[in-house]
């Protein structure tokens, strides 16, 4: 077989550009080309390279970004195929891989991560279970529990939240960290709070730098949710609350603030920013003490997330109105004290 011989039996039209630039080992073999000719051709000065172990690049020169990407995905799955070279789950061919970190937030067009060209690593995400070595470009990452991957491009990612989180993990610079994380909401990626879960779940939230790059996200999550609440209220005409208030009984203690507060009808809406580091029973106990506090006065507390303010504002839009008009059946609420937080 010379270097021009076409690949057999099997015909390639059925496969994309890169992946016709990349194949396995396994994969040559089905085309006819043998691993002692593969190893021949893809020799130092020879027409291919060997790319990762097992895996060739059919052309000579440096691979594309999608091809050193589709090359990591390859070997992860080569490495737990079968003896009849199936892939390790029985379905996908690059099994439940899936690219994380830096590689996985370039995917997802983070423009405060650097090019894929320029990365020296790509992370996979693979199950605890799977004995893989880290070699040449590809490094990996383990989860007990894989999320759902997200393809984009064609190309199994992590979603935004656990690509963020794998990526922090390796990262020192606290610059990049914080311009990660902000973007991340600014630019609609995901939730403050899904980045937060995440980071906690990874025990990150005890480095220093990852703090103050979490206290960030959480004001620009929290002022992007606020900037929802406005357009939701103006958007479906609900009449105009009291905005960003403390309530008080007169000359007693704060009955702690609120987003959104209608005097007449007595009804508030507040914006569920919190973090989940925070004791979760430490904090539904306060929350839940402040709601009964001001329900007990007559007080209707509406609660809302970030999330239900992005993906349903019709549905938060319809609760906050049924609120108000349903004021007029209730008793009078008692009197308060509406200061400016």
């Amino acid at each position: 077989m010379s270097h021009n011989t076409p690949l057999s039996p099997r015909p390639l039209h059925h496969l994309s550009d890169v992946q016709r630039r990349v194949l396995t080992t396994r994969q040559l073999r089905q085309h006819g080309v043998t691993a002692s000719v593969a190893a021949e051709r893809s020799r130092a000065g020879g027409p291919w390279q060997q790319i990762l172990p097992g895996v060739h690049l059919l052309h000579p020169g440096p691979a594309t970004s999608e091809e050193r990407l589709l090359a990591a995905l390859l070997y992860t799955a080569s490495r737990g195929q079968g003896a009849d070279g199936s892939p390790p789950d029985g379905g996908e061919p690059h099994g439940e891989a899936m690219i994380t970190g830096l590689a996985a937030l370039a995917l997802h067009h983070f423009s405060s991560a650097p090019p894929l060209a320029s990365l020296d690593r790509i992370d996979v995400l693979v199950p605890r279970t799977r004995r893989l070595r880290a070699t040449g470009f590809v490094r990996f990452v383990r989860a007990g529990t894989l999320p759902g991957p997200q393809y984009v491009a064609g190309v199994p990612t992590a979603p935004v939240a656990r690509a963020l989180a794998d990526a922090v993990a390796r990262l020192t610079d606290a610059v990049l960290v914080r311009r990660l994380l902000t973007e991340s909401v600014r630019h609609g990626h995901c939730e403050a709070t899904a980045v937060v879960a995440e980071l906690n779940s990874a025990r990150l939230l005890s480095r220093p730098h990852v703090v103050d790059a979490v206290d960030a996200l959480l004001a620009e999550g929290r002022a992007i949710a606020e900037g929802r609440l406005y357009d939701l209220i103006r958007g479906h005409h609900l009449p105009e609350p009291l905005w960003n208030v403390e309530l008080r009984l007169p000359g007693g203690p704060a009955l702690g603030g609120v987003d959104a507060y209608w005097r007449d009808q007595a009804v508030a809406v507040e914006i569920d920013t919190r973090a989940p580091r925070q004791d979760e029973e430490v904090w539904r106990g306060g929350f839940g003490r402040k709601r009964e506090h001001l329900e007990r006065l007559g007080i209707t507390v509406v609660r809302v997330t970030p999330k239900k303010l992005r993906e349903t504002p019709e549905e938060q839009a319809a609760v906050v109105r049924t609120a108000l008009i349903a004021a007029a059946d209730r008793d009078p609420a008692s009197y308060v004290v509406v200061l400016p937080r």
